[in-house]
């Protein structure tokens, strides 16, 4: 009998104690425990309460960063206390939290806005009104969405080879995903595999089904972007007639000239910018040898700089002058002959005047350098000319009726 009675006691004292917990304090425990977000929003960490009909003491709230060393003490964020907000720890993280709600009328949710790199982390909220008191942890992952991919063919196009689609984006927190999709020309290749971590698209045997516009996407958790490629196929010897054009060795040196101006350029701003650290930094400690071989150093890389652009102005030079060079007349050529009966018919053409048959025209001024061989003959009355005086040539006389000495 005493045994019953013991164990009902017991029970009831059981009940007793579950219902005083239920009305006590309590914290929701709703929502996600881990959220993830990219870096420069606003997030929200939800924390709502619900006190018991007995909590009737000072309301006492506070946010905490958890410590991953459990040696070490939480940091102490944001409270609210006696009806007001107050803020912990340094100014550049406390700034940017706030409450969204009213603490008073049960939500102590709080918001991160701006969140960085630097914010993941696991917050603690800790509601506290006597003598009720309940925790909650959430725990916050910033990432870097990923940036918008390169997208390039490894090695050739050539049909009946292997022709390997790479994907790749500079900026992004791990793990990214990278996916290929076929945008035009059909479906995707039948002999195509990708790897997901890598980004790689390896399609074996190309064909020209092959041809057509291919999709990458990298994605993680908080975004993700994409590039396209337009694929192609050409016969082994069309990529060698490619490769070996004058024009395209011209392209692959300028490129080449470029990169390597660029890369000098570069590592000359840097020389300079490390002589001026070191010249402020060493200045105490009066190290003018390192301060002297800096300077030296940037000098004579901005001197090659100079130097390498003068030969390719003149490799410049040289180049359009041979192209002119090849373009011109030669000047030793010989020009063609012209008879003097033609050059004299072209001035008289272009004086106006009108020639007559029968007569033979002549120069008054080659007339006299003349040999005595040469005669002039004068037309005749039946159309026949007749020979002057063998011996001496006959004085020309200027005729108004021809315009000319005949």
């Amino acid at each position: 009998m005493e045994t019953l009675f013991t164990r009902l006691k017991l029970l009831l004292l059981f009940l007793v104690t579950i219902q005083q917990r239920t009305e006590a304090m309590e914290v929701a425990s709703t929502g996600p425990q881990t959220i993830q977000k990219a870096q420069g929003v606003t997030v929200k960490l939800p924390c709502t309460y619900t006190p018991g009909p007995e909590d009737t003491g000072e309301l006492d709230i506070e946010w905490s960063n958890v410590s991953p060393d459990m040696t070490q003490k939480d940091q102490l964020l944001l409270s609210f206390t006696g009806g007001r907000m107050h803020q912990y720890g340094d100014p550049s993280v406390s700034s940017r939290l706030k409450f969204t709600g009213n603490p008073k009328l049960g939500d102590a949710s709080i918001s991160i806005s701006d969140v960085r790199l630097s914010d993941t982390a696991t917050y603690h909220c800790k509601v506290k009104k006597a003598p009720g008191v309940d925790t909650r942890k959430v725990t916050l992952v910033v990432m870097v969405p990923p940036s918008t991919p390169k997208c390039w063919v490894d090695g050739g196009e050539e049909r009946g080879g292997t022709v390997s689609l790479r994907c790749e984006s500079s900026v992004g927190s791990t793990p990214l995903s990278y996916t290929w999709t076929r945008e035009s020309g059909g479906a995707m290749p039948v002999t195509a595999t990708q790897d997901p971590q890598g980004g790689e698209l390896l399609i074996k045997n190309h064909s020209d089904s092959n041809v057509g516009n291919y999709v990458c996407e990298v994605k993680n958790a908080v975004g993700r972007e994409q590039c396209k490629y337009a694929l192609h196929a050409y016969n082994q010897e069309d990529v060698d007639e490619l490769t070996a054009s004058p024009g395209h060795q011209q392209q692959l040196i300028s490129a080449s000239s470029v990169s390597v101006l660029f890369t000098l350029f570069s590592s000359a701003i840097m020389s300079i910018e490390a002589a001026e650290l070191l010249f402020w930094h060493d200045t105490a400690t009066n190290k003018a040898g390192v301060i002297a071989g800096a300077v030296i150093g940037a000098l004579l890389l901005l001197l090659l700089l100079l130097l390498l652009i003068w030969l390719l102005i003149c490799c410049c030079h040289k180049r359009r002058y041979q192209k002119e060079v090849a373009n011109e007349i030669r000047e030793d050529a010989p020009a063609p002959e012209s008879r003097p009966n033609s050059r004299n018919s072209s001035f008289r053409s272009v004086m106006g005047y009108r020639t007559h048959p029968g007569v033979q025209y002549s120069s008054v001024r080659n007339h006299h350098r003349e040999s005595g061989r040469s005669a002039v003959y004068t037309g005749g009355s039946n159309g026949t000319s007749q020979p002057a005086a063998a011996d001496r040539p006959a004085p020309l006389q200027y005729d108004h009726k021809y315009g000319y000495p005949v």
